[in-house]
């Protein structure tokens, strides 16, 4: 049955391989560089594990067949093991030792060649190639039929580390990093070994070690992959300490190698080793959503994997690690060409697998997998119990912990002692009883105590060795790595002392392992492949049918809850009362009568409403007899299982010989009793809860009493009342419909059934018939029927054509379940046609949330709201005014309402309002851009509209609320308060928004070029804002400002001079800084002639400024003046025009010694020296009269000479 096996993949239990078996025997070898190398002892690693399947693993007729090497990491040790699946390796572990050195985290790489196994080694020094037989090579006969085999690692000891040709010190070259732990390796065409490293610039290097039989013939070779041209660089982006590569993998190809290389920039790059160049560069946070702290943070924990098919071609994996968005951290992830495998470990310690098909899961859910939970941390120890045995028991339970981890425990218990080595499971228990009791014995001082201080101490000691235990434990299950081999699908999870194997189980044990907060995120996905198997197993003959996939999803849905509610019993069964079923089956007793003995005891001690939620959940199940059915078959194991028809008793005997030994090792024989233990338990537990569920379904279900009495004639009204209600129950609706809809001409003749209606709650009270109904619409709103309820509230509207309350209360039921459904045109429909209008406003106020929260926004702003206009306005504002401005818009929707309308005026009136909320309660910088949006809307808006009437009204004070986030004041009944009235109405035309739309964008401006002021630029005023202008440097932005709001131009001034004072006196920090602020401004034409620094234009700046907004008795000159001088600044010569005004402001300072020099230079520039320093003229104006007085007097003096002659 193809479905049942599609059924059984569903899910994976984690499954411990080697659990009872001895400790396996381990070979040491060292390995010392000549001369002891660097101590490293300050460079210390996390463990790593890797491992690789042989690649003829999945064939049935290979020596390979489901076998596997795996390795683990620890400083400086690497661990290697060959595993096999079908037969028991002999020498298949070893420990290598690298002195001084610390090997790199999954610096390991394992290759398969024809004649070899290839094993690469990095650490932080050395370079290693260890060459192994290849297992093929080691059996010539192809007849095995031992149980034993030796592994590729019996004649590693002969293997010469030493030597040359297969290890290299890793050469100081410069620009190597030691910051990035990432490696790769692959072996060439021509059996050489190179190892790819990361490099500090951002390039990668690559070692070579020459083939193994070049007998010196080539040496050891470094190679840098970097950029060497322009176009490259530009290509990959300038490299910086950022671009450090961290994590690295390779892809061979016919004659090159393609080097992919994930940085801490998170880019990945794709290099060629053949040309040594970069070929591609990605961004990948172009695919991922992204945040400024994820692109601006170092991606120091990024991975990178590869899957290649030859059919489907290369696949790359890329895990991008965004710090502080979640408590898990991906340890591993494996990839293939249609799954990915992911391995996390959460803060509590607990080990997390989750795979997703992302070929076939659209979805993108996540499956989780049941591992292997850590041991409880206590022990519960009944009066009644021996505390030795039953921490034995505890200890030694299946599943709890493993060999090595008791190993570990004794010997630290036992003081160090070196006898407890290799010990089997039985003889494990002999020598734990006997250290404990020794222990126990050595620190009793007294002879004589009670038998109760006797069992006290016990306990003690024993409680102190299951803390040890519980310690080496969670240590060696610690998970490392995850090891995925893409021929038969198999998983293993690879922790730091143990291995163990991911199974497929059914659905039905995964949905009944999960915990509860998995469990809720898997019913959606599971529900729908319950409903694909549920097809596939009983429409297996037929045709599709539309019809009948409705059906059995919601079928689906019925299994499911099924589940949920044996969940429900499972965690509500105490150990007393799972004892009481355990000794029932042991001793052959009724299973039944024990679980009704314990759902007696469920419901006596049912505190937590346990019966109640799986009644409730019960609810939900249309046809229980049908899920138990299939949960029931799906259990059984014994079905149409047959052997497999291909197989031929007439095969070679080799081959039968071989194919006797598959699945044969003690690794496989222990998982599969671990499986079959894992199941069997699961199994048990399950039918456990559902014998007492059919219980508890027994004591509720009398269906088949009813039919019994349907011959009778007496209550005739009640018996299909009865019936209805038990149709109800087994899912079938619309016949409990028709059962209700007959019944109802019985009301008010049947004394019994007048007592079955019954009901204190009742809305429709005016006759029996309408209470009656009232009753039924209870029971189908119970089961969640709306389409029902809408049939038997229109069949009830024709009862109460006289009572237009009822009538209220049954088209509120209509409308309410219509929009529930969707069906928003019926919705409407009954919400018109409502008599009641309070009624009426509470469905179109629940209308509008509705529809908003499900974006159905064109129904609700088409609607044409006849004699509800006004109503539905009001509900949008009280609703845009009182939630959160950036979780729903409703003032968008408001907009959108009034310019379907063509109401231009209300739309710019309530896109105004909009941004005043926007730049008073939401203070970032996409607020900032959304108020000038707004500002903009409002101002088209206007423009539409002849310009005697393009003119709103100030929103009132109390649609903006003065503080941010406040809430809007409220009366005693919840209401808004109304506005204070008495206020004056403020008209706001064009010209104002237009200012106002200017202030927006100024302050979207300031927040842009400095994102520290968006807290408080969003409700400033102009001259606040002129400030902050003024502070981040942008003057003309300042400039314009006040020139728009008439406002003075001195704080401009004054701000501008300090900053050219800071310049004047600072450092290389503030002129680097200064270079970001003049750039925001329009400077003065560029000088040419020679080089020119910040300062400088930051005094032409201020002079360019001076000469541009020249103003009566220059004030602008005298606050600059007065600033400068304020801070003991010397005047530039530029600025002296005023000598007297200069004089004055020396006079002010003090500056006693300025005040006599510029008094003597101004006399002196009277009378000629210097005037243009002063802009003086008199002097020349005084030599030509004096020059003309001269001549005078010449010429009468010549005159009064020549008289008198």
């Amino acid at each position: 049955m193809a479905a049942s096996v599609m059924l059984a993949e569903r899910g994976y239990l984690e499954l411990t391989g080697a659990e009872r078996g001895t400790r396996r025997r381990v070979r040491e070898l060292g390995f010392k560089l000549p001369g002891g190398g660097v101590s490293a002892t300050s460079v210390r690693y996390a463990d790593s594990a890797g491992g690789y399947w042989y690649q003829e693993s999945a064939q049935l007729g290979s020596v390979t067949r489901n076998r596997f090497i795996h390795w683990a990491t620890s400083g400086d040790t690497l661990e290697l093991v060959e595993e096999s699946l079908d037969l028991n390796l002999l020498n298949n572990a070893v420990h290598l030792k690298f002195q001084n050195c610390s090997l790199l985290p999954g610096g390991v790489h394992i290759f398969e060649t024809q004649h070899h196994v290839v094993i690469l080694i990095l650490t932080n020094q050395t370079a290693h190639r260890l060459l192994l037989p290849h297992p093929a090579r080691m059996y010539r006969s192809e007849l095995i039929t031992e149980s034993h085999m030796q592994s590729v690692f019996t004649d590693i000891g002969k293997v010469h580390f030493r030597d040359p040709s297969n290890y290299c010190v890793i050469p100081p070259v410069p620009g190597l990093s030691t910051n990035s732990t990432a490696s790769a390796a692959w072996l060439s065409s021509d059996g050489g070994a190179l190892f790819a490293l990361p490099s500090a610039s951002g390039g990668i290097f690559v070692l070579t070690l020459p083939s193994h039989d070049a007998h010196g013939l080539a040496s050891t070779s470094v190679v840098e992959l970097k950029q060497s041209s322009v176009m490259q660089r530009l290509l990959t982006g300038d490299q910086g300490p950022s671009d450090l590569p961290v994590s690295l993998a390779v892809h061979c190809r016919e004659h090159d190698a393609l080097l992919f290389a994930l940085y801490q920039d998170h880019k990945l790059r794709m290099w060629s080793y053949k040309d040594q160049m970069c070929l591609m560069v990605a961004d990948m946070l172009e695919f991922v959503p992204v945040n400024k702290d994820l692109r601006l943070a170092a991606g120091t924990g990024h991975k990178l994997q590869l899957a290649y098919s030859e059919t489907l071609g290369l696949y790359i994996g890329v895990y991008l690690h965004a710090p502080k968005q979640g408590q898990e951290t991906l340890i591993d992830f494996a990839l293939t060409t249609a799954e990915i495998w992911a391995l996390w470990y959460d803060d509590e310690n607990q080990t997390i697998v989750k795979y997703i098909n992302f070929e076939h899961n659209v979805a993108g859910q996540w499956n989780h997998v049941s591992v292997q939970p850590l041991p409880a941390e206590g022990v519960d120890i009944r009066n009644d119990q021996d505390p030795r045995e039953t921490f034995m028991e505890a200890i030694f339970m299946s599943g709890q912990f493993t060999n090595a981890a008791l190993h570990k425990a004794l010997q630290i218990f036992s003081q160090g002692t070196d006898r407890h080595i290799d010990l089997s499971w039985d003889e494990l228990k002999k020598e734990i009883t006997i250290a404990v009791e020794n222990e126990f014995q050595g620190n009793v001082t007294e002879y004589e105590f009670s038998q109760e201080e006797f069992r006290q101490l016990q306990i003690e000691f024993w409680s102190k060795f299951h803390a040890y235990c519980l310690q080496y434990q969670e240590e060696l299950s610690r998970p490392l790595a995850l090891l995925f081999n893409p021929c038969s699908n198999m998983v293993c999870l690879l922790k730091k002392g143990c291995l163990s194997f991911l199974a497929p189980c059914s659905l039905m044990d995964h949905l009944y392992l999960l915990p509860d907060e998995q469990l809720v995120n898997e019913v959606e996905s599971t529900a729908l492949e319950v409903g694909y198997f549920i097809i596939a197993y009983r429409h297996s003959k037929i045709s599709f049918d539309r019809n009948a996939f409705v059906a059995e999803s919601e079928f689906s849905h019925d299994l499911v809850s099924l589940v949920q509610c044996l969940r429900l019993i499972g965690e509500s069964v105490s150990m007393e009362m799972a004892l009481t079923m355990e000794m029932a089956c042991c001793h052959l007793q009724s299973p039944e009568r024990a679980a009704e003995q314990i759902l007696r005891d469920l419901i006596a001690n049912d505190t937590e409403n346990l019966m109640e939620d799986i009644h409730s959940k019960l609810q939900e199940i249309k046809n229980p007899i049908s899920a138990i059915g299939v949960l029931i078959r799906e259990m059984d194991y014994e079905t149409d299982m047959e052997m497999e028809r291909g197989f031929n008793i007439a095969q070679p005997l080799n081959v039968r010989l071989h194919l006797s030994q598959l699945y044969g090792s003690s690794t496989t024989a222990n998982m599969v009793c671990r499986c079959i233990c894992k199941i069997s338990m699961t199994r048990f537990l399950i039918c456990r809860d559902l014998l007492i569920l059919q219980q508890l379904l027994l004591r509720l279900g009398d269906a088949e009493y009813i039919r019994m009495l349907e011959p009778c004639h007496v209550n005739v009204g009640s018996c299909r009342f009865m019936m209805g209600r038990c149709y109800l129950v087994m899912g079938e609706g619309h016949k409990a419909l028709d059962c209700f809809c007959e019944a109802a001409s019985e009301v008010g003749k049947e004394e019994f059934l007048d007592r079955l209606i019954r009901s204190e709650e009742v809305e429709m009270a005016s006759t029996p018939r309408l209470q009656y109904y009232d009753k039924v619409l209870r029971l189908l709103d119970t089961m969640r029927l709306p389409e029902l309820i809408i049939r038997l509230a229109s069949l009830a509207i024709t009862e109460a054509a006289d009572d237009w309350r009822s009538q209220a209360t049954l088209r509120t039921c209509i409308f309410k379940h219509h929009l529930d459904l969707g069906h928003n045109n019926q919705a409407y429909e009954a919400m018109t046609h409502n008599p009641d209008s309070s009624r009426q406003l509470d469905c179109l106020r629940q209308l509008v949330v509705v529809l908003c929260e499900r974006s159905q926004l064109q129904d609700l702003v088409e609607f044409p709201y006849v004699n509800l206009h006004n109503e539905v306005v009001g509900i949008i504002e009280y609703r845009a005014r009182a939630v959160d401005l950036m979780t729903h818009n409703y003032y968008e929707l408001l907009y959108a309402f009034h310019i379907y309308r063509h109401n231009y005026r209300k739309a710019g009136t309530v896109m105004f309002e909009y941004g005043m909320r926007l730049g008073r309660e939401v203070r970032t910088l996409p607020g900032l851009q959304k108020q000038a949006n707004c500002y903009l809307a409002a101002i088209n808006c206007l423009r539409l509209i002849r310009p005697e009437y393009a003119w709103i009204v100030q929103p009132a004070s109390g649609a903006v609320y003065e503080r941010p986030g406040a809430s809007p004041k409220r009366s005693h009944d919840g209401e808004c308060t109304a506005a204070p009235t008495g206020s004056q109405v403020e008209i706001l035309e064009l010209k104002d928004l237009e200012k106002e739309c200017m202030l927006a964008r100024i302050r979207l401006t300031l927040a842009q070029h400095d994102p520290s002021t968006t807290a408080i630029t969003g409700n400033s005023s102009p001259k606040e804002l002129v400030v902050l202008l003024v502070q981040a440097g942008l003057f003309d932005t300042a400039i314009s400002l006040c020139q728009t709001y008439n406002l003075s131009l001195r704080p401009v001034f004054e701000g501008l001079t300090f900053k050219c004072i800071k310049l004047q006196f600072g450092g290389e920090a503030a002129l680097t800084e200064a270079w970001d602020w003049l750039a925001a401004n329009q400077l003065p034409s560029v000088i040419t002639t020679k080089e020119t620094s910040a300062t400088d234009e930051a005094w032409r700046l201020l002079s360019s400024y001076l000469d541009r907004y020249q103003s009566q008795n220059s004030p602008y000159h005298r606050c600059v003046i007065n600033k400068l001088l304020s801070h003991g600044v010397p005047l530039p010569n530029w600025l002296i025009n005023n000598a007297a005004e200069l004089l004055r402001l020396y006079l002010n300072y003090d500056l006693l010694d300025e005040a006599v020099d510029l008094v003597l230079e101004y006399v002196d520039a009277i009378l000629g020296k210097g005037h243009d320093y002063f802009g003086i003229e008199l002097y020349q104006k005084v030599h030509d009269k004096l020059k003309i007085y001269q001549q005078k007097v010449e010429t009468a003096t010549h005159n009064r000479i020549y008289l008198r002659n």
